[in-house]
């Protein structure tokens, strides 16, 4: 319970650190008009796009051209930067007076396309460079993603509070985002000749959201199947 305690408590500093940095600009874009729809929609397309770099990547691949690493590093970049759009939504509806119903929906519905559209990007990027197993391991990571955001939804359906796990949804955003990057800087750095495969980095970034988000959606299923046998 201690650990749980410490990382809830670092993922809040963390959390309250970063709204400090960008309530300046959430307050600009109040200002000019700017919706939490609009926000929520924009970081969507952002990521499709970072989704779309991944798969132009492996289709040359495929076609028999060297990996190009530097769109691999800007997928990255890409995901990163529309992915802080899921706290500046939220931040608008909070300090614009624009908080919903709709807007909590809409909300959540983008950030499953988010998901399934970076990690298809990844799926199809690895098995375009021929590696199959790391594209069946992203697919595992891809199922424990929405399954964890799904038992969450089902569990709230049912009156019952479900929040708990590690891999939510931003640390499967930083860990995706941050493997985009390093495999495409590595692969940028490394000599052609090099032994190693950048690729690598990503296979193991997505195995460990596939076996953390897995656990963490069972630990949820396990935690409602608990809290219904009290209602008892």
């Amino acid at each position: 319970m201690e650990i749980k305690a410490f990382f809830k408590s670092l993922r809040d500093s963390l959390q309250q650190g970063i709204y400090a940095v960008i309530n300046p600009f959430v307050r600009l874009m109040i200002r000019m008009g700017v919706t939490p729809n609009m926000v929520t929609t924009i970081g969507m397309l952002g990521n499709l796009a970072a989704a779309a770099v991944l798969v132009w990547a492996g289709v040359e691949v495929a076609g028999g051209a060297p990996v190009d690493w530097a769109k691999v590093t800007w997928a990255g970049g890409l995901i990163i930067g529309f992915s802080l759009f899921d706290m500046l939504d939220g931040q608008v509806a909070r300090l614009g007076g624009m908080v919903s119903v709709f807007g909590a929906m809409y909300d959540s519905v983008l950030d499953r396309y988010c998901e399934l559209f970076t990690l298809g990007g990844i799926a199809t990027f690895l098995a375009c460079c021929g590696n199959i197993a790391g594209a069946v391991i992203t697919f595992l990571a891809l199922v424990g993603s929405i399954m964890v955001s799904y038992v969450r939804a089902r569990a709230e359906g049912l009156d019952i509070e479900c929040k708990i796990g590690f891999m939510q949804r931003p640390e499967r955003v930083v860990v995706t985002a941050a493997a985009s990057l390093a495999t495409g800087i590595t692969g940028q750095c490394l000599c052609p000749a090099s032994t190693f495969d950048p690729n690598l980095i990503l296979v193991i970034a997505m195995a460990i959201i596939a076996v953390f988000a897995n656990l963490t959606a069972f630990a949820r299923i396990n935690h409602c199947r608990k809290a219904l046998l009290a209602k008892k």
